[in-house]
C-alpha cells in the first residue's frame, strides 16, 4: 500500500488543540478524534467486541447483507474513499461486491499511520483491490482521492460506524454539504448512523460493566501524557456517560476525583480542575431514520435506499447527489 501524509506537525497539532480544548472557559473539551492512537484503537476494538456495544456489529450485518446491492448501484468504474477507514474489516465486504465486476482502487483516510498499516495488512488479501491510504484529516484526504480520479471513474465514499454521531447536528450537516461539494454527479456516499433506542441500552453501549470503555477514555489523558509530557493521575479521574435527553446525544466525560492542577509541558499549559469537574471527551447523537434522509437532502443529496438493522436500530443509507 502507498501511504501519502500531510506535512504537518502532529505532535504541534495536538498540543494547540489540547490547549484550546483545557483553556475553554465555561466547559473544559478534548477532540475525540485523539482517542485513537496505537492504543486506543487497540481498546475500540476490543469494544467492538463486548456484548453491550451493538453498534459495529449491526453495521456489519448490514454490509454483508446489501453489498452487493451497494455494489449494483454504484456507477462503475469507481474508487471507493473511506473516512475514519480504522482497520479496514468494514469496508472489506463492499470491496469484494464491487471487485467481482472490476479492479477497484481503495482509499482509506485515517490520522493514525498504525491504523493504515493494519488496514493494508487486513484489505492486502483481496484480489482486485489496490490501496492508496491517505495519512490526513477526512476532507483532506477525499480531496487528494478525488484528485486522484481516472477519466469517468466515480467515487463511493464510505462513513460508516456512528462517527457522523460525533459532530453537533448543525456542524454534521455542514460536513455533509463539503462532502457534497467534493463530490461530481454520479458519485455516491454511503453513511452509517446509530439510532434511538432504549435509553438504558444506549448508556450501556458507553459504560460497560466490564469497564473497557472507561479505559478507552482515560487513555486519551495517557496519550497527552506520553506525547505531550502531561502529568494527569489518571486515578484521579473518572468516566462518565450519560444520555441527554433534551440533545438526544450520549456525552462521555472525565470527572475529576479531586481538585487537582495538570501541567501539560508541550502544551505550554497549566491549568486547575476542581472536584468534580469534568473534561468532555465525546458526543454520539442519537438520529430517526428520517432525520437521517432529511439532513442528507438538506446538505444536498438524494437518498437511493436505506437499510435498518432490526436487532440493533442502526441506518445506512445509500446517498447520491440531487
Amino acid at each position: 500500500m502507498l501511504i501519502t501524509s500531510v506535512k504537518t506537525d502532529p505532535i504541534a497539532m495536538f498540543a494547540e488543540d489540547v490547549r484550546a480544548g483545557l483553556t475553554r472557559p465555561e466547559q473544559k473539551e478534548l477532540p475525540s478524534k485523539y482517542f485513537y492512537d496505537e492504543i486506543g484503537s487497540a481498546i475500540f476494538e476490543a469494544i467492538t467486541l463486548l456484548p453491550e456495544y451493538g453498534l459495529t456489529r449491526a453495521d456489519e450485518r448490514l454490509l454483508r447483507k446489501y453489498s452487493d446491492a451497494i455494489a449494483a448501484r454504484t456507477t462503475s468504474p469507481v474508487m471507493v474513499v473511506e473516512l475514519g477507514s480504522g482497520n479496514g474489516k468494514k469496508a472489506q465486504w463492499i470491496l469484494k461486491s464491487l471487485a467481482r465486476r472490476q479492479p477497484t482502487t481503495y482509499c482509506p483516510i485515517e490520522l493514525s499511520h498504525s491504523a493504515l498499516l493494519a488496514c493494508e495488512r487486513e484489505i492486502d488479501h483481496l484480489e482486485g483491490v489496490s490501496v492508496l491510504g491517505f495519512e490526513t484529516e477526512y476532507l483532506d484526504g477525499l480531496r487528494r482521492a478525488a484528485s486522484r480520479r481516472a477519466q469517468n471513474q466515480r467515487l463511493l465514499v464510505l462513513f460508516l460506524g456512528s462517527s457522523i454521531g460525533n459532530f453537533d447536528p448543525g456542524p454534521a450537516e455542514d460536513f455533509l454539504r463539503k462532502i457534497c461539494d467534493i463530490l461530481a454527479p454520479g458519485d455516491a456516499l454511503l453513511l452509517s448512523a446509530d439510532l434511538v433506542k432504549p435509553i438504558e441500552q444506549m448508556v450501556r453501549a458507553y459504560n460497560d460493566p466490564t469497564g473497557v470503555t472507561a479505559a478507552f477514555n482515560l487513555n486519551l489523558l495517557a496519550r497527552i501524557n506520553r506525547q505531550l509530557e502531561g502529568n494527569f493521575d489518571l486515578l484521579h479521574f473518572q468516566h462518565v456517560a450519560l444520555y441527554n435527553s433534551r440533545e438526544r446525544r450520549i456525552e462521555m466525560h472525565l470527572r475529576s476525583k479531586c481538585s487537582q492542577t495538570v501541567t501539560i509541558r508541550r502544551a505550554e499549559l497549566v491549568f486547575r480542575l476542581e472536584e468534580d469537574e469534568t473534561i468532555w471527551t465525546e458526543n454520539s447523537y442519537k438520529y430517526t431514520p428520517e432525520e437521517v434522509i432529511q439532513m442528507a437532502e438538506r446538505a444536498g443529496f438524494h437518498c437511493e435506499a436505506q437499510w435498518v438493522d432490526e436487532e440493533w436500530p442502526f441506518a445506512q443509507s445509500l446517498l447520491s447527489l440531487a
